[in-house]
């Protein structure tokens, strides 16, 4: 088991059904109106003259604008209360370990800030390996590619960083 060092805000609970509504509904995340939109846009080939990059920010920013004006109009999105919390120490493809021994062989369901554009809560469902080691079960794939270009970004920087010590 290959792990990196990343420090990531994470929560989680032991797993319950009640955590697979929200595990779905956070993986629909980009099935808002507005991605929807896009991916229609984009299955009758009306984006093939538009620079992926500069959509993908314009989304983004149409995405921070409909979160201000929820935050004006005072809806707020609530996640279900998860009771545990700490900081992913270090990520691998497949496995994450934590700072404090707080896993049990068992099932859980957590929440991951993962510093990607554009930022978001990502879910998953692991289960624990040993007291701080766990593996994960299921990620969406749109999480799993954000996750993996996370994982080759810090190994890239951590790759540089020894070039500059030596």
């Amino acid at each position: 088991m290959r792990l990196i060092k990343a420090y990531i805000n994470f929560e989680f609970d032991e797993y319950k059904e009640e955590f697979q509504k929200e595990f779905d509904t956070l993986g629909a995340e980009s099935d808002d109106p507005i991605g929807q939109y896009i991916k229609l846009a984009k299955a009758r080939g009306e984006t093939r003259d538009t620079d992926p990059v500069l959509l993908e920010l314009l989304i983004a920013l149409h995405r921070k604008v409909d979160e201000l004006t929820a935050i004006i109009k005072n809806e707020t999105k609530d996640f279900l209360f998860l009771k545990y919390e700490s900081e992913i120490k270090s990520i691998g493809f497949e496995n994450f370990s934590i700072n404090e021994p707080l896993f049990e062989n068992k099932k859980y369901y957590g929440r991951m800030d993962l510093p990607v554009f554009p930022q978001r809560k990502v879910p998953v469902i692991f289960e624990g390996v040993d007291k701080k080691t766990a593996k994960i079960l299921h990620m969406h794939e749109r999480d799993i590619k954000d996750y993996n270009a996370f994982i080759t970004a810090r190994e890239r920087a951590i790759i540089r960083e020894m070039k500059g010590k030596i």
